[in-house]
Parts: C-alpha cells; sequence; structure tokens
C-alpha cells in the first residue's frame, strides 16, 4: 500500500515570483518603465460557418491514371490501402477507374458533364412548349371561373328568386 502513495519529496517548489500558470500572460518591463507589458497571443478562431453541400471532388484523366499506375505496381501487402489513405480515396473510385481505363483509355476517364444535356432545340419543339404553357395557363383560368360561378349559384339557390327579394326590399321602403 505504500507504493500507492507518491512521494513528495523530490520535487521543488517553484519560486515565488515566477509561478507557472499555463494560459496566463506574460508580462515584460518595457525599458525602465513601472508599467509592464502583457503580451496575450491571438490565434485565429475557424470559421463556425458549415458550408450547405460539400462541394463534388472532380479528378482528372491524368490524375486517375497515375494513381492507377501506383495501385498497380503495389505488390505488398497494404500498400494498396496506404495509397487509398494517402490519397483520400476508396477502393471504389479505383474500380470504376479501371473499368473506364478498359473501355476507352484516356477518353473515358475525363470526367463527363453531370444533368440533363443541353442539346439542340427545334423551332417546333420550342413552339409547341410554348402552346402547352398557355393550354395549362388558360385551363387554370376555365376552372377557376367555373369555381367562382358554381359559387355564385348556390348563393342565388339560397337566397331565393331575387324578383322576391325586390318586392321585399321595394315593400320596406315604402
Amino acid at each position: 500500500m505504500a507504493s500507492a502513495k507518491k512521494s513528495n519529496a523530490r520535487r521543488r517548489p517553484a519560486p515565488a515570483a515566477q509561478e507557472e500558470r499555463p494560459n496566463a500572460p506574460s508580462s515584460t518591463k518595457v525599458s525602465g518603465s513601472a508599467a509592464a507589458l502583457h503580451v496575450v497571443p491571438t490565434s485565429p478562431l475557424p470559421d463556425p460557418e458549415v458550408p450547405e453541400r460539400a462541394a463534388r471532388r472532380r479528378f482528372t484523366a491524368e490524375y486517375k491514371l497515375r494513381v492507377l499506375r501506383e495501385a498497380d505496381t503495389a505488390a505488398g501487402a497494404g500498400e494498396i490501402g496506404a495509397l487509398l489513405r494517402r490519397e483520400g480515396l476508396y477502393s471504389s473510385h479505383l474500380t470504376t477507374w479501371r473499368r473506364q481505363r478498359e473501355q476507352g483509355a484516356l477518353a473515358a476517364l475525363t470526367p463527363k458533364k453531370r444533368g440533363r444535356s443541353a442539346g439542340p432545340v427545334s423551332p417546333l419543339a420550342r413552339r409547341v412548349a410554348e402552346l402547352e404553357r398557355e393550354k395549362a395557363r388558360l385551363e387554370r383560368r376555365l376552372k377557376q371561373a367555373e369555381t367562382i360561378i358554381e359559387v355564385q349559384k348556390n348563393f342565388r339557390a339560397r337566397r331565393g328568386p331575387s324578383h322576391l327579394l325586390d318586392e321585399k326590399l321595394g315593400a320596406q321602403l315604402r
């Protein structure tokens, strides 16, 4: 049990004037003046903003070929894993790039533009799209007009015949 206690006999106490404080600012005298200069190091804070969406990585054909050559020459156990960790890649990248290389060498390794192809639009297709938009707009207006007419019919049906209403109003005014 005596071994569990640490002996403090060999530890020297720090001098009273120069106590070590880990995060305390250092003080130095400036050319004989009585005032002490406190220097506090400032470290730039990292930006707390997180981007909405991470930027998609794009690899050039030369980079893909260089990594594939290194992977093909890796002979020892774990060398491919070290290559992938060093380059920040996944094994699926190598699989995809090898398939692309077999299909068409450098042309298959160039990154393709994502999204719909912006093929040439014929004037007839443009006109058809314009007419379809106009038709949809007119159908919305027609549905709105039919709804208004239906509401008016229901309102008049509940109120009763309008000629009776006119007679009642005329009798009250006399």
